[in-house]
């Protein structure tokens, strides 16, 4: 029998390390998918403000019915 414990023990410790190293990556994943969605939160804020400024143009010029 305590060749068996030995070998769960084994495959445990195999499994914690696994699990660090993920841990590791979700936490780079993480900070990365925050700092995309934080651009795209920008870009999306400054297109708006685009599309606005070319309504007003357009109506200006009378390019829009009204």
């Amino acid at each position: 029998m305590p060749d068996v414990e030995n070998i769960i023990l084994e495959h445990l410790r195999h499994i914690r390390v696994t699990t660090d190293g993920l841990r590791e990556d979700m936490r780079e994943v993480k900070t990365r998918l925050g700092l995309l969605e934080s651009q795209y939160a920008s870009l999306s804020n400054r297109f708006d403000r685009l599309d606005l400024r070319v309504s007003r143009i357009e109506e200006r010029l009378g390019l829009v019915e009204a």
